[in-house]
């Protein structure tokens, strides 16, 4: 019951903070000395997990996401968008999202037999990942103009934030960390990136939430289990909503950096770990 709450603690902090939720979830059992073979590194609780930060993303944007429904079936009620804004980007954050599904769909397989591995290798190309997305954060904060808004992204912008989705398949890259990189190198200011970031979260997170759950309840579990995974399920939902709301806060005045660097101390300490023998 512990390990789970502290993995969905983990899960619901590192989804939308910018430094990778596949790293940390998939190297904090070791790091810990944990058994990853039973419920924790299980589909069903990875599921659980993953529907917890759904309810942290639909509860923080309760409002934006009636306005984006009500404008989606308006649209096609209508069969025209025109000049609504709100249209317009509900529609974007749909096509923005096909991109990284059809990718994932494809690839998520081949990629979770290489890189989510229990072995010093798969540990190894993690902590790289760390390391390559903090510094893309970091020279993408450093270069984008900061002065576009949401509502001014155009088209191919928009398909590129949600192309960048497709890399947080290699786990230590960060599906927020891609997608804020991005919004930032398209001249985003950071608040703005990151809103982006989490709106387009949602389809992509109810997506793998429901093709995740296809099995889920045709298979056995005994109680105690079920009753982690709802612990784990909580906890993820707080955290990330508490986590949502202090990354917003936080990019109204301040940078990325400190995202980065501790990136890279994580990193550090993986090769560390690993070179000792741990």
């Amino acid at each position: 019951m512990v390990q789970a709450a502290l993995i969905g603690l983990l899960q619901g902090l590192t989804e939308f903070i910018p430094i990778s939720s596949s790293a940390h979830l998939a190297l904090a059992p070791w790091i810990a000395g944990w058994d990853s073979r039973g419920l924790i590194g299980s589909l069903a609780f990875d599921v659980f997990l993953h529907l917890g930060t759904l309810v942290a993303l639909l509860a923080y944007f309760a409002r934006d996401w009636v306005r984006y429904f009500g404008a989606i079936v308006a649209s096609l009620r209508e069969r025209r968008i025109g000049h609504d804004p709100e249209r317009r980007m509900a529609w974007l954050l749909v096509a923005a999202s096909v991109p990284a599904a059809l990718i994932g769909f494809a690839f998520e397989g081949v990629i979770s037999e290489t890189f989510h591995g229990n072995s010093d290798p798969a540990r190894l190309a993690i902590a790289g990942f760390m390391v390559l997305g903090a510094i893309a954060l970091l020279l993408a904060d450093r270069l984008g103009t900061h002065d576009r808004e949401m509502e001014q992204l155009t088209t191919p912008s928009v398909l590129g934030i949600g192309l960048s989705q497709a890399l947080a398949l290699l786990p230590g890259i960060s599906r927020s960390g891609a997608t804020i990189t991005a919004g930032l190198g398209l001249g985003l200011t950071r608040e703005a990136a990151a809103r982006f970031s989490f709106l387009l979260a949602t389809p992509i997170t109810l997506g793998a939430g429901l093709y995740g759950s296809r099995k889920l309840l045709t298979e056995p579990h005994p109680g105690n289990e079920w009753l982690a995974m709802a612990v784990g399920f909580g906890v993820a939902a707080l955290s990330g909503t508490i986590a949502i709301g202090f990354l917003l806060a936080w990019l109204r005045r301040r940078s990325v950096t400190i995202f980065s660097i501790y990136r890279i101390v994580f990193a550090a300490v993986v090769v560390g770990l690993v070179i000792g023998g741990r």
